[in-house]
């Protein structure tokens, strides 16, 4: 509203006041007063012709306001609905978080096993294969000693026996095992 137009009718306004308040009582009416008929139609016309002008930036004003309000409320009301998504979209976010460490977790926990499980299979062949290998080992071990106590005891019951005997001896056993 023009502050101009304000003071102009606030000022008309108090003119009129008083007008009315310093104007002659009528004698035997305390309540009525003679006033100047022209003067003070033409206060009212000026008043009257200024309303219109103040209630029509009066409305303006209004309507203004009503648009920003509706204009606030639109913008808070987007502000408000981002704000949801984001919230949404963190907490989706911080789902599949848990959701993946939960699942590394239990690959690793399945690995950590699988990996125990093959080192002890694999602690069990080693040690199989050693087993035979030592038996193997064993067998040969008593088979050398077998043969060298029987090559002493051949050797010392016949001191001047000939290679070629000695020969016949070793073929004898091989074919007799």
């Amino acid at each position: 509203m023009d502050h101009e137009m304000e003071n102009e009718v606030t000022e008309l306004l108090e003119v009129l006041y008083n007008t009315i308040a310093d104007a002659w009582s009528v004698p035997l009416g305390k309540d009525k007063c003679m006033v100047n008929r022209e003067s003070t139609l033409g206060l009212l016309d000026e008043i009257r012709a200024q309303l219109p002008i103040e209630l029509a930036e009066a409305k303006r004003l209004v309507s203004a306001r009503e648009e920003f309000v509706s204009n606030a409320k639109r913008e808070a009301d987007t502000i408000r609905k981002a704000a949801e998504e984001q919230a949404r979209r963190l907490v989706d976010e911080q789902e599949i978080t848990r959701v993946a460490k939960a699942r590394a977790n239990e690959i690793l926990t399945n690995a950590e096993n699988k990996a125990r499980e093959l080192m002890r299979a694999a602690n069990e062949y080693v040690d199989d294969a050693l087993r035979r290998t030592e038996e193997a080992v064993n067998a040969a071990l008593n088979e050398i000693r077998q043969s060298r106590s029987r090559f002493r005891s051949l050797a010392g019951a016949r001191p001047a026996v000939q290679v070629q005997d000695v020969e016949d001896a070793d073929t004898e056993e091989l074919t007799e095992e």
